[in-house]
This record gives structure tokens, sequence and C-alpha cells, in this order.
């Protein structure tokens, strides 16, 4: 199959589907323990190889300048890291909302990093790509490897799940208040939990774990309390990172359009199947 701008690249959204913080390590950043599935809600990224060496984004991203665009800045360190003289225009389809807590951002600049590397025909492994995407984001490793995994350090030692361990591949209706979470906000906050007990996969098998964000940003964000409380009408529902987002697994078609039907003016709702593999790997494989 040909590479061409007409078949863009996925960049497909995470769930968190627990969040510990067991930790505060000295340069302030936090320890945590988390289990990343992807879902087929995605970003569409467009591509086209320059020779001139420009690094271009052809379509603004509201609230987003170019120069912080993450795509951008992972089109740029590639090129630095290798010496690549070529460049691209790139094109990013926004699906993913911002200030969610659904990785989108990461996720682009993952995409970008494994496209371009095929691309520009660089051959560069999947760690040396994930070490550039770690200095972008602390998720964007987990999107360029493209397997579930369970989380630990900053979100960056990542270990596939494979069967048994694998999360079930279940369908989501994932919903978004009117509100973003300043991610830092959350982290910075001194009522923040820091020192939860480390637990191993089978613990977290056994109880599901939390989310250990979830008592600052109730409090910061009363719209994403409001989207908890109602959306655990009809089950367990979870908070996914600092939100804004908050999802619930929902394998019936009733079940989810009952739950639209009743979904507040002014809210976003996405129904979402669970992924075990990033489809950003089926598209590098089909290139």
């Amino acid at each position: 199959m040909s590479d061409s701008p007409s078949r863009p690249w996925p960049a497909p959204a995470k769930l968190n589907l627990f969040l510990h913080i067991v930790g505060r390590r000295p340069d302030g950043y936090h320890e945590l323990q988390t289990c990343f599935q992807f879902v087929d809600l995605c970003d569409e990224i467009s591509i086209e190889v320059r020779a001139d060496g420009r690094i271009r984004r052809l379509a603004e991203i509201a609230g987003v300048a170019e120069d912080a665009d993450l795509c951008v800045r992972a089109a740029r360190a590639l090129k630095i890291a290798t010496g690549c003289a070529l460049g691209a225009d790139i094109r990013v389809h926004k699906r993913i909302p911002l200030g969610g807590g659904l990785g989108g951002g990461s996720s682009d600049a993952a995409t970008c990093l494994v496209a371009l590397n095929h691309l520009w025909q660089l051959h560069q492994p999947a760690e040396a790509l994930a070490t550039l995407g770690l200095a972008l984001g602390a998720d964007v490793p987990v999107f360029v490897r493209g397997r579930a995994a369970w989380a630990e350090g900053v979100g960056e030692r990542l270990t596939p799940l494979y069967a048994p361990w694998a999360p079930i591949e279940a369908n989501y209706l994932i919903v978004k208040p009117n509100v973003s979470v300043g991610t830092a906000e959350v982290f910075a906050d001194p009522e923040l939990t820091r020192n939860s007990a480390a637990i191993t996969i089978n613990g977290f098998l056994a109880s599901g774990g939390r989310n250990d964000c979830v008592g600052v940003v109730r409090r910061r964000y009363p719209e994403v309390a409001r989207a908890l409380d109602w959306l655990s009408v009809y089950g367990p529902a979870r908070l996914t990172g600092t939100g804004a987002c908050v999802f619930l697994a929902c394998e019936t078609v009733d079940l989810r359009q009952e739950i639209l039907a009743q979904l507040p003016p002014g809210w976003e709702a996405f129904s979402a199947r669970g992924l075990n593999d990033s489809p950003l790997l089926e598209r590098l494989a089909g290139g």
C-alpha cells in the first residue's frame, strides 16, 4: 500500500483503568501505577513528506500555538536527533477532546514519531522513539509501543499486558462535561493522595484499583463531579487520568442509547471499543 496524504495515520485515545500515586520524586514528578488501554476513538494525522526540510502544520488547533503543538515538536525532535534532511506537512483531524484525560496530544506526538520514522526511512527502533517521546510527555511512550500496558514510574516503565493479564476489550461510553482539567494543577494540589501502597498486576485484577486524583478533581471541578455522579447511576463510572472525561464499561446498545438520550446539554459523549493493540501498529504494518 502507498503512503499518500489520503490515507491518514491513526492516533488512538487511551483510558487509565486505574491510577495510583505511590510517591513523589525529588524532581517534583510523581511515581504512578496505572493500566493503559487504547480505545478506537482516534485523531487522524495526514503527513506529506517535503524535500526542503521544513516542518509545517497545515491545520490550526484551537488554543494550541504551532510551536507548542506536540506533533510539530515531535517531528522537529526526530529530525534533530537523526539529522534527517527531509521535512513534512502535517494535518491533524481532531476527534479526541482536549483536556479530557484521553491522551490525545501524546497520541498525536507518538503517531508522528512512528509515521515519520517510516516515511523518512530512518529505521529507528521503538525504544529510541519512546525515549524521544518521553521528553514530550509521560504518556507518549505507551502510544509509541502500541500495546495495552501496566505502567510505573511517571508512566514510562511499561509492561505489555498479554493474556491472561490483558484488559478485557469492553465497549465503553466516555462522557466529557463542558470543562477541561489542568493536569499540572491537579498534581500540584496539596491534598492529592501521594502515598498509595504499590500493588501488583494480580492485585489490580483482584481489586480493580481506583483513581487517586478523583478527590482533588471533584473539589476543583464540580462539573466533573457532577458527571461522575450522573454516569454512576448506570454503573461503576471512573475518571480517566486527571479527567475531565469519565467512562463506563457499557456492553449493550440499549443501555448506551438510554444513557445518551439523557445526556445533559453541553456535554459530549463517545461510544468506543477497548483495544489492547493500537491501530497505529496495524497501519504501520499495512504501510
